[in-house]
């Protein structure tokens, strides 16, 4: 056990050296995109958020570093220090690893080291933490879950196939993680022994250490399920739709004078401005200093449906500021109802308002924030993750929102755009009174919240993101993994349909 003591540096090490033959690409599996995004870049932006982590190396498969180092400097990621050529297998690939970690080391320095697998794009900030932590007490630590399945030992016989020779309790069974952490001391020691060893061979690196150093504990972190490993086709499909599920945790506040410093001298047109969350983001921003065009049907004549409305509306601003830094649409319709018995009018202003506007206000707006490397920011529902009864024109609309947040991130970030999705839950707008009438006081989020997040969210580095806004709850789990359950929860949840924006 490990004496308490000044923590020492922490390096996440990436192992990317796996090929995406079991996928059925000619390309690695941690080259293939899901959510708008490399694999490998959604791994690598979590250990670049992680407090815990002070840098970064990947170990990529041969031939496709240049790819990796491509992703580091156009996704601005800092703390990759080095990207190397993994080995032939996954040892040594680990052992490449040990060498470079060990470069510049003083004699007697120590340092943490966390083995990820870079198809393993899921993992939460508190296993990382955990791991850290961890660390502070043992020389290797585990990451595993309960096995859900009962474990079968088998033997081939010939021809005849495979036959069960034991059932292991499945109580005490684990189904391991990544990622493994070790002070750089202990696995490098555990490597130096069993290259003395002419039948070593391991799949991870706690049995290096398990077989090797025989009186090291290894202790076990808890995972979580959605730490999954993106192995098999069904993996792929399985990842990206739980990235589209995922919500991130709303910005940190700036202070007052934060506000005004980086607002100052800003353009914002925001696209359903009259009126409840636009109209208090445009109060908000012009009481910090931006210039600030709040268009709407009943104030300014702007319908968004109507794309020469929505391209004089921009023109207007650009030539009198000479700028566009921020463009907000929250303009939508919700028009509830059995689709069976909705009128044709009634369905094609919803698919105007609430799917073709957002599209046309997009595709106008490029040229504008290409200029100031500006942020395009739409708003969805709750409703985005699974359909409900009586709202399909609407929820269909916001999980589109989602996607074209998640494909126009992807697409514009070479011209510099940031593209991002507010997801508010129900909140008291004239919108939603509309439809719902007056509901009891406290059940709702106040639209002057949701600008405020919303501001946070122009003000942020962030692109791509479907960023929650919830009524204030201290215990809440603003971990990744947390956000795709509380995803989860609201999408199975018989009383979600109520959680429309």
């Amino acid at each position: 056990m490990q004496p308490k003591g000044p923590s020492p540096h922490t390096t996440a090490v990436v192992l990317a050296g796996g090929t995406g033959q079991r996928v059925g690409l000619s390309i690695p599996k941690q080259l293939i995109k899901v959510a708008g995004k490399a694999v490998i870049e959604h791994t690598l932006a979590i250990f670049e958020e992680a407090d815990d982590i002070d840098d970064v190396i990947v170990l990529m498969a041969p031939g496709y570093a240049q790819d990796v180092e491509r992703i580091v400097a156009k996704s601005g990621l800092t703390k990759v220090s080095r990207v190397l050529e993994g080995g032939a297998t996954r040892n040594e690939t680990t052992q490449r690893a040990i060498e470079a970690l060990g470069e510049g080391l003083a004699e007697g320095e120590d340092r943490n080291v966390l083995f990820h697998d870079a198809v393993r794009p899921l993992l939460s900030q508190r296993v990382i933490s955990d791991c850290v932590r961890a660390l502070e007490r043992y020389q290797a630590v585990d990451v595993a879950i309960p096995s859900a399945d009962t474990i079968i030992v088998t033997r081939t016989h010939g021809e005849d196939g495979e036959f069960i020779t034991d059932v292991p309790d499945r109580s005490r069974l684990r189904r391991g993680q990544t990622p493994q952490a070790f002070r750089l001391s202990t696995i490098r020691r555990a490597y130096e022994i069993a290259a003395d060893d002419p039948n070593f061979q391991a799949t991870d690196d706690c049995s290096v250490v398990l077989k090797y150093l025989p009186d090291v504990p290894i202790h076990v972190v808890p995972g979580d399920e959605f730490n999954m490993k993106v192995t098999q086709p069904v993996d792929v499909f399985l990842t990206d739709k739980l990235f589209q599920l995922a919500s991130t945790a709303a910005p940190a506040q700036s202070d007052e004078d934060a506000y005004r410093e980086r607002l100052a001298g800003k353009t914002v047109v925001i696209f359903g401005g009259s009126y409840g969350i636009g109209k208090d983001i445009a109060d908000l921003a012009a009481g910090y200093g931006a210039t600030v065009y709040p268009l709407g049907r009943s104030t300014t004549g702007t319908h968004v449906e109507n794309p020469e409305d929505v391209a004089a509306a921009l023109a207007k601003a650009h030539a009198d500021t000479g700028r566009v830094d921020y463009v907000v649409n929250t303009a939508g319709v919700l028009r509830i109802g059995r689709l069976a018995e909705t009128d044709d009018a009634t369905i094609e202003e919803a698919l105007k308002v609430n799917y073709l506007a957002p599209v046309r206000i997009a595709r106008a707006a490029h040229r504008y924030l290409a200029e100031t490397g500006g942020q395009l920011l739409l708003y969805t529902s709750s409703s985005y993750t699974r359909g409900r009864a009586e709202y399909s024109l609407y929820s269909s609309t916001k999980a589109a929102m989602v996607n074209l947040t998640q494909a126009l991130a992807d697409e514009w970030a070479a011209d510099g755009i940031r593209v991002n999705c507010v997801n508010p839950e129900r909140t008291a707008t004239p919108m939603r009174t509309k439809a719902f009438g007056q509901e009891p006081a406290g059940t709702l989020l106040s639209s002057e919240a949701v600008a405020r997040t919303s501001l946070d969210v122009l003000l942020s580095t962030m692109t791509g993101h479907v960023i929650d806004v919830r009524q204030q709850d201290p215990t809440a789990d603003a971990t990744q993994a947390g956000s795709f359950e509380r995803a989860l929860a609201a999408a199975l949840s018989s009383d979600a349909a109520g959680g429309v924006a």
